[in-house]
């Protein structure tokens, strides 16, 4: 294997004519360069130099390397500046993916707050729900993904994360805690609740229902059968904004995180807090090595700042 080191003295030697001159040149003893000569000469296999007397010249052999030399060199040399700024933030790349109501409320804050501290570093941007964002964090296509989980209750009043362990191989920078609120239309008549009280999902048994993504659906689901029934669900959408206007335009109601009601603007419906409370919390995930990574590691903290600022 050709070292670098070696390359450089082959290249002194070549430029300075001679072993004393070139160890001159590179701050170091005459015996070291014929040293580090010899060595580049084993490697690679075949004599580089013709000594002659006082004089010296390269073989064909050494012509071809020191002709390769300088674009190794400079090449090595700008891997090395890049590295360095990327250890240092003046560059580097992340890739982020994130659900739709963290994109809109978290993200933003968080990557402005980014790029005005480090603004060499690029952050892209890509939406999927969980559990799509954590595959593709494990196959390789993202940096960080933003995700959550739901809790589920045990059946004694109290709850616990649903998904156990599903997590025990990535690194978990845990954000907030979200809140599930109902959603009813203005003129519901349970529209006045607030905020003089609370309601009970079961007070929604009889309601049409709007449900959001998979994940969320499910969720819904659950609740609503721990309440003692099932939710006649006439519409589905992964779009909050589009749950929010069903609402509003009287054809249903919703539950939808604290989160993705803060994200749009609920024209024609009304926010209820629901009791007992359901939440899901909101994570930044990230694969072990990745956590070492400089803009990564950035990236986390700022996502962190943004919730402590929302939560």
């Amino acid at each position: 294997m050709i070292e670098a080191r070696h390359l450089r003295v082959l290249r002194a030697v070549a430029a300075a004519g001679s072993f004393s001159a070139a160890g001159r040149e590179l701050g170091c003893t005459q015996p070291a360069v014929s040293q580090q000569m010899k060595a580049l000469e084993a490697s690679v296999g075949t004599p580089l130099l013709i000594r002659s007397g006082r004089e010296m010249r390269l073989t064909q052999a050494g012509e071809a390397l020191v002709r390769h030399a300088a674009g190794i060199l400079s090449g090595l040399t700008a891997a090395e500046e890049e590295v360095a700024a990327i250890a240092g933030l003046r560059a580097g790349r992340v890739r982020l993916v994130s659900f739709p109501s963290g994109s809109s409320t978290l993200v933003p804050t968080a990557l402005a707050a980014l790029r005005a501290a480090h603004p060499g570093t690029r952050v892209s941007l890509e939406e999927a729900e969980p559990p799509r964002s954590v595959e593709l964090l494990r196959e390789g296509d993202c940096d960080i993904a933003l995700a959550f989980r739901y809790e589920r209750a045990t059946g004694a009043g109290e709850a616990e994360q649903a998904g156990e362990g599903e997590w025990d191989d990535l690194v978990v920078r845990p954000l907030l805690t979200d809140r599930l609120v109902a959603l009813v239309p203005e003129r519901h008549r349970l529209a006045r609740t607030e905020p003089a009280g609370s309601i009970a999902i079961g007070d929604l048994a009889a309601e049409p229902w709007i449900a959001g993504c998979p994940r969320c659906r499910g969720q819904l689901v659950q609740v609503c059968e721990s309440a003692g029934f099932t939710p006649r669900i006439d519409f589905a959408t992964d779009d909050y904004p589009a749950v929010v206007g069903l609402v509003g335009a009287g054809l249903g109601v919703a539950v939808l995180p604290q989160l993705a009601i803060e994200s749009v603007r609920p024209r024609g419906a009304r926010a209820v807090t629901l009791e007992p409370a359901v939440r899901r919390e909101i994570v930044a995930l990230t694969l072990p090595d990745l956590a070492q990574v400089p803009a990564v590691a950035a990236t986390l903290e700022q996502l962190g700042r943004a919730a402590s600022l929302i939560g």
